[in-house]
């Protein structure tokens, strides 16, 4: 086999989070974004270590488990991977990866554990509360497009207007904001010159209130070549053509505030030099399992409040019976603060740990709205607030970001040496190396379990109960 020659042959199965094994002769080979059962054509275009990675060229034949898609962009945007699978399908897939990780560690822990399988979300369709849109072209010099990458590329934009997993508001402020900035002929930020002023386009909304928050990012350049023409004028447009939609009755929701971020970073993130609020206020309000939770611009929320009650029930559920109301939890990256308020029925103290200020300030302002007085949050790095923090928990609940926990802060946190831990992960592979780290210091999984908080994609939920022996 050698880089460059191109087989055919029919993708076995895939691997997290997107990684489709094919054989040929003796080798396996993985070719990204395809599905299980496919026929494909692939190029070989990497071989290291022995082991070797085809692009998809073609899929010659369709799998026997694909059922059609209800999406004109599915294929072409990168968002969703199995949209032409039934659910059911797709659910299978997933809970095999997860189990496939997570027999790779435990299988040398002693001690059996209680494979749950996996829950689906009870919305499969128009789940999402939040979406971040790019601005750019739908090829190089291409008319101006808001949305989605396309599969695989870095610069080229699909204008999602038929997106299935969010609702018709999202479809609908995507196609007014994007009508409004083309007819204009308002530049976009290009990645490469570094020169432009549209970057994102950033919407939220509440699935049980109904709110919406709207952020238009931007950088300070001039919005046009002819450095005459008035960038307040366009922004003043923009939000009244926001505002027409609900003034017309065309919006389902309601706006709960519209901003204007200002951001110069040459990074492709969505971050804030300068925040102008043109309507209304930066945040909004959700309902999630009887309690109210303020949401802000950046702070940290499931994207699936239906699929998010799911989880956090299971959670708690895996916390079970504390013994008595005299224990202190820790709640460590604790975003707006959820699992932090749901926890303080059950405990004498719930401490919450989150980087994100904003998500602090919001957390801090939900909890007294709720009535609970026993919750503290605390802004901050795990890494460093654990050296801070005088307090000692009884039990610990987990839910780090997407890279997992900090190295430095595993020992930190193992060291407390709490009877049980709630480890809530949001991507499987970051889970299994901390999972390592902990049966090597004494715990053990007693049991766990995923949740499908996004369906149709590749992301995955998972739970796991670890008990110190």
């Amino acid at each position: 086999m050698k880089k460059g020659q191109v087989f055919e042959a029919v993708v076995e199965r895939v691997d997290f989070p997107n990684k489709g094994i094919v054989r040929i002769g003796e080798d396996t080979v993985v070719v990204k974004n395809s599905l299980p059962g496919q026929k494909v054509t692939l190029a070989i275009n990497k071989i290291r270590k022995g082991k070797a990675e085809g692009r998809l060229v073609e899929v010659t034949e369709k799998s026997p488990l694909e059922t059609g898609h209800p999406c004109s962009h599915f294929g072409l945007c990168g968002g969703c991977t199995y949209l032409s699978l039934p659910y059911e399908e797709q659910l299978h897939i997933k809970e095999s990866q997860v189990k496939k990780l997570l027999d790779s560690v435990l299988c040398r822990q002693e001690t059996p554990w209680l494979w749950e399988g996996i829950k689906g979300s009870p919305k499969i369709y128009e789940y999402r509360n939040k979406m971040e849109f790019s601005f750019g072209d739908e090829y190089k010099d291409g008319p101006l497009a808001l949305g989605m990458h396309k599969r695989g590329s870095f610069y080229d934009l699909v204008t999602v207007e038929d997106c299935k997993i969010v609702d018709a508001d999202y479809r609908l402020i995507l196609k007014t904001v994007r009508e409004y900035f083309a007819q204009r002929d308002v530049s976009f930020f290009h990645r490469l010159t570094h020169e432009g002023f549209l970057r994102h386009l950033l919407v939220r909304k509440a699935s049980g209130t109904g709110e919406i928050l709207v952020a238009l990012v931007t950088t300070s350049q001039c919005p046009w070549s002819a450095k005459e023409r008035n960038s307040e004028e366009l922004i003043e447009g923009f939000l009244n053509a926001l505002l027409s939609l609900e003034n017309n009755g065309e919006l389902q929701g309601k706006f709960a505030g519209i901003l204007h971020i200002t951001n110069d970073s040459i990074a492709d993130v969505v971050k804030s030099d300068k925040t102008d609020i043109l309507y209304g206020q930066d945040y909004f309000y959700e309902e999630l399992l009887g309690l109210k939770f303020k949401v802000s611009t950046f702070s940290f929320f499931q994207t699936n409040t239906h699929s998010a009650a799911v989880l956090y029930e299971t959670a708690r559920e895996y916390v079970g019976d504390l013994g008595s109301r005299d224990k202190t939890v820790f709640d460590l990256y604790s975003g707006t603060g959820t699992i932090t308020q749901l926890m303080a029925p059950v405990a004498s103290k719930v401490i919450g740990v989150e980087i994100v200020e904003e998500a602090v300030e919001a957390a801090k302002k939900s909890a007294a709205e709720n009535g609970l007085t026993n919750c503290e949050f605390i802004a901050g790095d795990v890494l460093k607030v654990l050296d801070e923090v005088t307090d000692k928990p009884d039990m610990i609940i987990l839910d780090p970001p997407r890279d997992g926990i900090h190295p430095k802060a595993l020992p930190k946190i193992i060291s407390y040496a709490v009877d049980r831990i709630v480890y809530i992960s949001c991507k499987p592979t970051s889970l299994v190396r901390d999972l390592e780290v902990f049966l090597e210091s004494g715990y053990v999984v007693k049991k766990a379990v995923a949740v499908d908080q996004f369906p149709w994609t590749t992301g995955i939920e998972s739970i796991c109960l670890l008990e110190k022996e």
